[in-house]
C-alpha cells in the first residue's frame, strides 16, 4: 500500500547463531511472515526481507545491505553513545567546532580500543566502562613518573593485561620514535591498531601538501 509502483522482495535466511531456545514459538497468523522459524528437529532460522527495485544479484545485493547496516551503525553509535547530535545553539560554527571535537574524540578512542582488543570495533556502550573505570595513582620514584590504575570492573585483571599490552607498545614506540617522523609514528600505531582489517600489512605515510595520505604497502 503507498508504492507508486513495483518493487523487488528478497527473503534471505540464516541459520541463527546463538544457542537454539527449545520453546513453543505462537502461531502465526496467516495474513503475517514470521522472521524467526524454529525446526524441531534442526537449527532455528531467522529472516530478513529485503525491498528493492535495483536488478542486482542477491548475494551482491546482501552485501550491499550490510555494508549500509555497518555505516548506519558508526552513526548510530556516534550519535547516541557520543552525543553527536541534540545540539540547541543556531551558530553554526559551534556546531561545526563541537561535532568535530567529538569526531575527533570518537577516532581516538575506537583507535585506543583497537589497541586494546584488536579482533573486533567495541562500541563505548561497553568499552568506556571496561577502559575508564579505574583510580590513578602518580607516584614518582627514582626521577621516574609512573601511573599506578586501579581498576574497579568485574573484568579487572583482563583490563590489567589489556592495558601492560598497550603500556608495552607505547614504551617499545617511544624508544624508536626520535628516529621516525610524526607521520611514521601515525602509521606504525593505525597498523597496529587496525591489523585484522589490514590483514597483517603496513600503512606508509605519504604527504601531499597539508594532508597524510596512508598507503597501503602490498
Amino acid at each position: 500500500m503507498g508504492w507508486s509502483r513495483p518493487r523487488r522482495c528478497v527473503f534471505l535466511r540464516r541459520p541463527v547463531r546463538r544457542p537454539s531456545v527449545q520453546r513453543q514459538l505462537p502461531p502465526t497468523p496467516a495474513a503475517e511472515f514470521a522472521f524467526v522459524e524454529h525446526v524441531q528437529s534442526g537449527p532455528d532460522y531467522e529472516y530478513v526481507v529485503l525491498v528493492t527495485n535495483a536488478d542486482l544479484p542477491i548475494v551482491g545485493l546482501a552485501q550491499l545491505y550490510r555494508d549500509r547496516a555497518d555505516c548506519e551503525n558508526v552513526f548510530d553509535e556516534i550519535k547516541n553513545q557520543w552525543g553527536w547530535a541534540g545540539f540547541v545553539t543556531q551558530d553554526l560554527q559551534r556546531c561545526r567546532i563541537m561535532a568535530r571535537l567529538i569526531a575527533l574524540v570518537y577516532n581516538w578512542w575506537n583507535i585506543f580500543t583497537r589497541l586494546a582488543h584488536p579482533d573486533q570495533h567495541l562500541e563505548a556502550a561497553t568499552s568506556r566502562p571496561l577502559l575508564l573505570y579505574a583510580v590513578g595513582r602518580l607516584v614518582t620514584t627514582a626521577r621516574r613518573k609512573i601511573i599506578r590504575l586501579t581498576s574497579t570492573h568485574a573484568l579487572s585483571e583482563k583490563i590489567r593485561l589489556v592495558l601492560t599490552r598497550i603500556g608495552r607498545f607505547l614504551n617499545r614506540l617511544a624508544q624508536t620514535a626520535e628516529q621516525l617522523s610524526v607521520e611514521a609514528i601515525w602509521a606504525l600505531i593505525l597498523s597496529v591498531a587496525f591489523v585484522k582489517w589490514l590483514r597483517g600489512k603496513a600503512l606508509h605515510p605519504v604527504a601531499e601538501g597539508n594532508q597524510m595520505i596512508l598507503r597501503l604497502l602490498a
